[in-house]
């Protein structure tokens, strides 16, 4: 018999292309917002002027960094505070979302993101600081953004190699909720269509970076991938992806993108059923060949080496992981088995179940 205990979050979404400016303001109105907060990076400042064109702006933001520091997650609550901001709006990446979930942990303010990649931050309940080069990551309703505008032209400006890599990301998400502690058939669901959506939009986005259909799959896929993750919960993935981010200060798509054709090699042969939906989300045979397939059309990021973390790092990245492996992960995670998949990440060899045997 089939069990499970599921919870939808309570989100509204507006999906658009070309509706973000007009959207935005009629979701302000809806709110009665007086004194809105827009948080925008410095390099998504053009993009943010477009959009909040309809709008009257309390206070622009733009002091903005990946995995979110504690000191400019304290700074930017102090600024909320001494404006009087009753609404915060987001404009960017990740790193932004994730600025504005800090804001409103500890003040209770609501969110209206507007994403211009496919981290997905949006559409979940999850926040993380970084303090003292260790990632904390959290659970809580108040970071859920009341609303998400989605945009494909906003995602336009994204290079295509930054499109892959966010988009694997958001890949990343979808398998990740296959076999993460609170998986159940409405998530998985979701995270199978999310393949299959980001399986198409990709290729179609690397190929030609303003085919607008293309980027629609792939934030219509993030959305999908990001519902799935909220409900199913950070998996043997994300923990690992976390801690390297933090402690090594990496880059958060990128790391992402290298690291999961290692987990999906190391947990496939153990969760069979999960293995055969997310193959025949790829359309193919086995669940690996159908990721490593659509890494190489992509031309992926393949090395953690590239991107920051060195072999001396490795033996206490293990240590740092071990603890935050869930106890529900499909596959007992040693650190002799852990040591050899941050290995091969590292290096980059090809992914192969085959190499995860010790």
């Amino acid at each position: 018999m089939t069990t499970f205990e599921h919870t939808t979050l309570p989100q509204r979404v507006l999906f658009g292309t070309g509706r973000a400016a007009q959207n935005l303001a009629a979701e302000v109105d809806r709110l009665g917002a007086r004194a809105v907060m827009v948080i925008a990076g410095p390099t998504e400042q053009p993009i943010a002027q477009t959009v909040t064109e309809r709008i009257t702006v309390a206070l622009r933001y733009d002091d903005v960094a990946p995995h979110v520091p504690i000191a400019k997650a304290e700074k930017a609550r102090a600024a909320a505070t001494e404006h009087g901001i009753d609404l915060l709006v987001c404009i960017g990446g990740g790193s932004t979302t994730g600025l504005a979930k800090a804001i409103a942990l500890t003040t209770g303010l609501p969110i209206v993101a507007v994403p211009t990649t496919y981290a997905g931050s949006e559409a979940t309940n999850v926040w993380g600081l970084t303090e003292d080069s260790r990632k904390s990551t959290g659970v809580d309703d108040r970071v859920l953004p009341v609303t998400v505008v989605y945009d494909a032209d906003l995602t336009s400006s994204l290079p295509a190699d930054l499109s892959v890599a966010s988009g694997l990301n958001a890949l990343a998400h979808s398998i990740d909720s296959m076999w993460a502690p609170r998986a159940d058939p409405i998530n998985q669901a979701l995270a199978a269509e999310a393949i299959r959506t980001l399986n198409a939009g990709l290729p179609a986005v690397k190929a030609d970076p303003d085919d607008i259909a293309g980027r629609e799959d792939c934030l219509y896929g993030a959305y999908l991938s990001a519902v799935a993750f909220a409900s199913a919960g950070s998996g043997m993935h994300h923990k690992i992806c976390h801690v390297l981010g933090g402690a090594y200060n990496l880059p958060h798509a990128q790391t992402h993108a290298v690291v999961l054709p290692y987990v999906l090699a190391f947990l496939a042969p153990a969760a069979p059923a999960a293995e055969a939906r997310i193959a025949a989300a790829f359309g193919t045979a086995h669940a690996l060949d159908g990721l490593n397939t659509l890494r190489a059309r992509l031309d992926a990021p393949t090395a953690l080496a590239d991107h920051g973390l060195t072999e001396d790092n490795i033996p206490e990245a293990v240590a740092l992981i071990l603890p935050f492996i869930p106890d529900t992960t499909p596959r007992q995670v040693t650190p002799g088995n852990l040591e050899v998949l941050l290995r091969a990440a590292w290096a980059g060899t090809q992914p192969s179940s085959e190499g995860f045997l010790s």
